[in-house]
C-alpha cells in the first residue's frame, strides 16, 4: 500500500496498483492529479472514509489517496464494501 497523492500519482504511472482509494474530501488538487490518471490507466477508483479518517486507519496523518498494490486486498476492498462504491465521473 502507497499513501500520499505524489507517491499514488507516481505507482499510477508505474502501473503498481490493483485500485486506489480516494478520501471522500479529496480536494481538487487530488481529482487532477490521481482519478484523471487512474482512469486513463484502468485502475479501479474507490471512495474512501475522509482524509483524516482514512490517515489515522493507517497510522499516518490525513491521506488524500492511497494506492493498493495487493490485487487480493483490493479485490476484498471492492467486494466487501470497505469503501464506498467506485467513483463516477
Amino acid at each position: 500500500m502507497v499513501a500520499g497523492v505524489d507517491r499514488v500519482r507516481a505507482g499510477l504511472q508505474r502501473g503498481r496498483f490493483s485500485c486506489v482509494v480516494v478520501a471522500s474530501d479529496a480536494s481538487a488538487r487530488v481529482a487532477d492529479k490521481v482519478v484523471r490518471l487512474a482512469k486513463a490507466s484502468g485502475v479501479p477508483l474507490l471512495r474512501g472514509p475522509g482524509a483524516e479518517r482514512m490517515g489515522a486507519g493507517l497510522g499516518l496523518p490525513p491521506v488524500m489517496a492511497v494506492g493498493v498494490t495487493d490485487r487480493a486486498l483490493a479485490a476484498g476492498l471492492m467486494r466487501s464494501g470497505a469503501a464506498a462504491p467506485p467513483m463516477e465521473d
